[in-house]
């Protein structure tokens, strides 16, 4: 199952190193990023790709989450068929 990831937040060094760090502690790949910084503002999207030794989508979900109230940054994890079918015409 593939994930879509995304991070808005003010900026700061090591946001990327936080998010992949927790994705590879729970076994998820990454397989692309894209980002920006705006001024000060950093907005991420990230698709990443859960396998049978990964953890449950709810433990990624929730680190992720706790992670981004750490730090100040929103942090929206979910599966890539709710946010295709999001954003389906």
């Amino acid at each position: 199952m593939r994930l879509v990831i995304t991070v808005v937040g003010k900026d700061r060094v090591g946001i990327v190193s936080d998010i992949a760090s927790i994705c590879k502690d729970l076994n998820v790949n990454i397989m692309d990023i894209t980002q920006k910084v705006f001024d000060d503002m950093f907005a991420m999207v990230m698709l990443a790709q859960m396998t049978e030794k990964s953890a449950p989508f709810e433990e990624i979900e929730d680190k992720l989450d706790k992670c981004g109230q750490k730090a100040g940054l929103k942090i929206h994890t979910m599966h890539e068929d709710i946010f295709n079918s999001m954003h389906k015409i």
